[in-house]
């Protein structure tokens, strides 16, 4: 996501440099669509080596058991020719009977069910949980200030209002300005197309478009040089396509305080967390775009010549929506990894994330009994490039607790950062927009006390990094998060090609990627070796990581460009292999 602050368009060249940098890696190469499946030392990409473990290991093996695996996410389209016989099929309903044949809740739940739907439709859009937060706090403390008298608790939540309403202005200005951008960058591609009388027009096109004024011209500069970097005229105006489409639903939905449709889209109790009798069986939802995509990775048919190769060869996907085009609810997340327990899923795929909670003692809740039926959870860590030592990020593995309470009453931070007085630094980089001070003098950042991430926790929960595919510095997915205690592995989740909507097949980038990547390993062992505890198929994929002994560079929460070792942002230090954990899988009793 571009991050900009535009008041002239002379703005958007600079947006993109930073876009195009050095610590990005390039678009403008062809991968094999199944790069994440091959073997850096055979094949030269940093898969996880799934062809070699395939020939060399399981050549004369047969699975002993097919492993459910739940991709809670936004959709998943059942009639993709890759997907369709890899499918989980609930046996005790009968299709379209309108019954609940099994008396589990949910009538016809054939390959899944959707908690964020009713029979007056589905629910595609939602707000971010700041906002929600925010209707909920601003009536209580807009007009509050800090001689207000408070009790404790009062004090935390107007702490947190604060907070809030700061982010909330940063996130919709940046989201505006980002927005202005992609307009400007619309109407010149809207432009050339209707003068050549095409749906889509080339580069060449662009090229001989005679620009209106010097925005128009600019604009046409950044077409050029936005191309390159992602390979083609093609890929460049697809991105700038769902760019736009992607910021006006920002606008007009995820930052709109006015916009909320859950009560007439699911109907549902929303202040009961224990309800669960609400939702509909259509599992592909008006969207299923992320979903489909996150389900091929995992278990694309093998057997069949069509598209992709999933990871694992025994699989059924079990399709469960709960994530709206905005930020899932705590309530469906916790529904949903209870519909797929409670349905036999083994492992469950979770690749959504958000910086604010709800109500986590309900997905606290879920977690538990998932890790008290055996139940693998496999999360994406994020694409901010932030380090979730420091930032927070939801759902997580860290449970609400009277331990979790302590130590936050005993660490609470001080009401105003350290202050170290800002350096006056060169002004000038050729563009004329740096800063003229540097930023990341500002704030002494505290050390990060490793004693918090030994308070309770889940220890059925893997969480995943996304890296690229060639054996450098730049191993490490620019947009990634991060974090030495708190990201588990790292895996591909860089162009990886995969399932869409429709019979089609696409490159998407994302930990969301990256998590499927490692669910489907995990489900892969599973289908080996289904005796094994998920705290030990855990251990075995992080025991079995491929090590990266070089240092990778990235930009740290400071803003700063800085090389570390590979066990710096993760707790691994390296990315999954198969090849590696299911040897290492033999050897477990």
């Amino acid at each position: 996501m571009m991050n900009v602050n535009l008041k002239k368009l002379t703005f958007l060249a600079f947006v993109l440099c930073i876009n195009f940098s050095v610590f990005a890696q390039s678009k403008n190469v062809q991968l094999p669509a199944n790069w994440f499946n091959l073997d850096l030392l055979e094949n030269g990409y940093f898969g996880i080596s799934t062809e070699k473990a395939y020939r060399e290991l399981l050549k004369d093996k047969k699975p002993k058991q097919n492993i459910i695996v739940a991709v809670i996410d936004g959709g998943v389209d059942t009639k993709h020719p890759d997907l369709q016989h890899v499918l989980w099929t609930n046996k005790k309903e009968i299709p379209g009977n309108g019954i609940d044949d099994d008396g589990n809740g949910y009538i016809d739940d054939i390959h899944g069910w959707n908690f964020i739907g009713s029979k007056k439709g589905n629910l595609e859009f939602d707000n971010l949980e700041l906002v929600r937060l925010l209707r909920l706090y601003t009536p209580k403390y807009q007009s509050t200030t800090n001689l207000t008298p408070l009790d404790s608790t009062q004090k935390e939540e107007f702490k947190l209002y604060k907070k809030m309403v700061g982010d909330f202005g940063k996130k919709y200005e940046d989201a505006s300005n980002t927005f202005s951008v992609l307009i400007a960058i619309n109407k010149v591609l809207d432009s050339v197309a209707k003068i050549n009388k095409k749906e889509i027009p080339t580069m060449e096109d662009v090229d001989q478009y005679k620009a209106d004024d010097e925005t128009e011209e600019q604009v046409k500069t950044i077409i050029r040089k936005g191309a390159k970097e992602d390979g083609s005229f093609e890929k460049f105006y697809k991105s700038i396509k769902e760019g736009y489409k992607q910021y006006d639903a920002m606008l007009k939905y995820n930052l709109n305080p006015k916009y909320d449709m859950r009560a007439e889209l699911v109907g549902d109790d929303y202040s009961n967390p224990y309800q669960k009798d609400y939702g509909n069986n259509d599992v592909k939802g008006p969207d299923a775009f992320h979903g489909t995509h996150v389900s091929g990775i995992i278990g694309a048919d093998r057997t069949n010549s069509e598209g992709i190769l999933g990871v694992a060869n025994n699989v059924s996907i079990m399709a469960i929506r709960v994530v709206p085009t905005g930020d899932e609810r705590d309530k469906d997340v916790a529904n949903g990894i209870r519909y797929a327990v409670d349905n036999g899923a083994k492992v469950i795929n979770m690749s959504f994330g958000k910086s604010y909670k709800w109500d986590k003692k309900a997905v606290d809740s879920a977690v538990k009994y998932a890790e008290l039926k055996g139940v693998l959870l496999v999360h994406a860590a994020g694409n901010d490039n932030q380090n979730n030592d420091i930032e927070e990020n939801f759902p997580n593995k860290f449970f609400e607790s009277k331990e979790a309470e302590a130590y936050k009453e005993a660490n609470k931070k001080p009401s105003k950062p350290e202050f170290t007085p800002p350096r006056p630094i060169a002004q000038n980089n050729g563009m004329g927009m740096r800063s003229p001070y540097d930023r990341s003098a500002i704030v002494k950042p505290a050390p990060i006390d490793s004693a918090k991430f030994n308070l309770p926790h889940a220890n059925n929960w893997i969480e995943v990094g996304a890296s690229a595919y060639k054996d450098d510095d730049n191993l490490k997915a620019d947009f990634s998060n991060y974090g030495k205690y708190n990201v588990d592995v790292f895996a591909p989740g860089f162009l990886i090609k995969s399932t869409i909507p429709d019979n089609r097949y696409e490159e998407a980038d994302g930990t969301s990627m990256a998590s499927p990547v490692v669910a489907g390993l995990a489900a892969l062992i599973l289908s080996y070796y289904p005796d094994l505890k998920p705290a030990q198929v855990r251990e075995i994929i992080m025991k079995s990581v491929s090590k990266v002994a070089h240092k990778v560079k990235y930009k740290n929460e400071r803003g700063e460009n800085v090389r570390r070792p590979f066990s710096e942002i993760c707790v691994s230090g390296g990315v999954v292999n198969a090849y590696n954990a299911l040897k290492l899988a033999e050897t477990y009793k």
